[in-house]
């Protein structure tokens, strides 16, 4: 198959310097409003991946999510936001990024160009057959990301991908590939962008459509949410007020007692 990297195409337009700061926006809105239809031709590969997901993590399997620069960034962003929101632990979506947690803030000079580092990387984690490995890479073409999931699928760990080009080498290697074609960059080859927002939405719908299959949803609320701050224990505090019927004084005291918004319902019921 003919590989084309699209993300590498030359942006649709041109003389950017020449542009008005609302020229910028509004042609930068423009190209922006493009990727959600993109992700939505994708929802039948997201689906599948989002699947063999739900199956692994109900066995006692974690997700691992595998990338370099922004696509790093935003796999450690997606996983970070699980346990608060879904109560989960930590441990069980967890975010890697070629060179380490030096490169989510600064870049790490060819980290992404290392073959053997994203396997060794997981085996940090005691990687297994129960978890499952999804690559993060706009271009389907960093090697840390690649070779970690060619020595996952030599050991039958499950692998999926996100990437922004079609019949990319990550997809080639990856069991169960999300290929969301957002076409060139404002910005030529500026992959933060469109292929960004792209990964971030997917990322979204991944770990929000497993949580809810694994019941960490109730209705339409974070029922197991951690109460961290004091907007998300007013937040729970409603949620128990118009769930059960009571004052703020009750809900204040039993989200006390009962640590979140499920042992609150669970036990008040009782």
């Amino acid at each position: 198959m003919t590989f084309i990297k699209i993300t590498e195409q030359d942006s649709s337009y041109n003389h950017l310097e020449k542009m008005s700061v609302n020229e910028l926006l509004t042609n930068i809105n423009n190209e922006d409003q493009t990727v959600a239809f993109a992700v939505q031709k994708s929802i039948p590969q997201i689906e599948k991946l989002v699947l063999q997901i739900v199956e692994k993590l109900k066995n006692g399997g974690r997700i691992f999510y595998l990338g370099a620069g922004t696509s790093g960034r935003l796999g450690i962003v997606d996983a970070s936001e699980c346990p608060p929101t879904f109560g989960v632990p930590h441990e069980l979506v967890v975010g890697l990024i070629a060179g380490g947690d030096t490169a989510i803030r600064k870049a790490v000079e060819f980290a992404e160009d290392s073959t053997t580092q994203g396997w060794e990387d997981l085996q940090k984690f005691s990687i297994s057959k129960e978890d499952v490995v999804i690559g993060l890479a706009a271009s389907g073409t960093t090697p840390y990301v690649i070779s970690a999931l060619e020595k996952c699928n030599q050991n039958n760990i499950t692998t999926g991908c996100i990437t922004c080009n079609k019949n990319s080498p990550l997809a080639a290697v990856s069991q169960f590939p999300i290929e969301v074609i957002v076409g060139p960059e404002f910005v030529t080859g500026s992959s933060r962008m469109k292929a960004g927002t792209a990964q971030k939405l997917v990322l979204n719908m991944i770990s929000t459509s497993t949580m809810i299959q694994l019941g960490k949803v109730k209705g339409n609320k974070m029922v197991d949410m951690q109460l961290s701050n004091n907007k998300l224990v007013e937040r729970g505090e409603k949620m128990l007020i118009n769930e059960l019927n009571i004052d703020q004084k009750e809900a204040k005291e039993l989200l006390k007692k009962y640590g979140n918004v499920r042992n609150a319902l669970l036990n008040f019921k009782k």
